[in-house]
């Protein structure tokens, strides 16, 4: 199968059964995203989504985020991973914003990674959320369904190379809805260590589930 067809198929399936698909970290506004991201690097949106209620009744906006110590911040995230590391980033994120940007969640690349805290993948977040930009963020979901699906070349190991494999080939339009599908398909289908191949509707033209086959009809 040619790369342009399996781009169009994935694009057709999902725009028919998911046509508005969203992000599963709770937020309110632009700052809240922000810090709910921060946090959930490594980390489940889960359990993001049960720390962040009291987190953000404390810290509602990046000014009282930007007063509190590092300290009273990791009380009320402990529970995440890498705790003291982001506890330190989410005051210092905070101070950035509030001095450099006047309390607002800057919109452009460049800008969101001088925020501490924030590489390409969160920063790539905020602007198709935030800003409905046409950006591909490429966590460990995207990274692994992108490379079975047939639609990152194998030789693309990194993330911004299957950044680059996707952004070539999936419309503008498509792109911001495109990152949540293969985030999604990859949290509940196409596990890392058991993907569900047999409940997939992917698999007709999944290079991965092509060579399960094939390797089992060799049996």
């Amino acid at each position: 199968m040619q790369k342009k067809e399996r781009f169009r198929r994935f694009i057709e399936y999902f725009t028919e059964h998911y046509p508005d698909p969203k992000t599963e970290l709770h937020f309110s506004n632009p700052y809240e995203l922000l810090v709910a991201v921060i946090l959930s690097a490594q980390c489940t949106d889960k359990r993001i989504n049960q720390i962040s209620p009291a987190l953000f009744a404390r810290f509602p906006e990046a000014e009282s985020l930007a007063a509190a110590s590092v300290d009273e911040v990791f009380s009320y995230i402990r529970s995440v991973s890498y705790p003291n590391n982001k506890a330190k980033h989410l005051v210092g994120m905070a101070n950035a914003l509030m001095n450099r940007f006047g309390g607002e969640i800057p919109a452009t690349v460049d800008e969101l990674q001088t925020l501490p805290g924030v590489g390409r993948k969160t920063a790539h977040v905020i602007l198709s959320i935030v800003y409905n930009e046409p950006t591909m963020a490429v966590d460990t979901h995207v990274f692994r369904v992108s490379h079975r699906l047939g639609l990152a070349p194998l030789t693309a190991n990194t993330p911004l190379a299957v950044e680059k494999a996707l952004m070539a080939h999936i419309p503008k339009q498509h792109v911001p809805k495109a990152h949540h599908w293969l985030i999604l398909h990859g949290r509940y289908v196409c596990l890392a260590r058991a993907p569900k191949c047999d409940i997939c509707a992917l698999k007709e033209f999944c290079k991965y589930y092509e060579k399960v086959l094939g390797a089992r009809s060799e049996e």
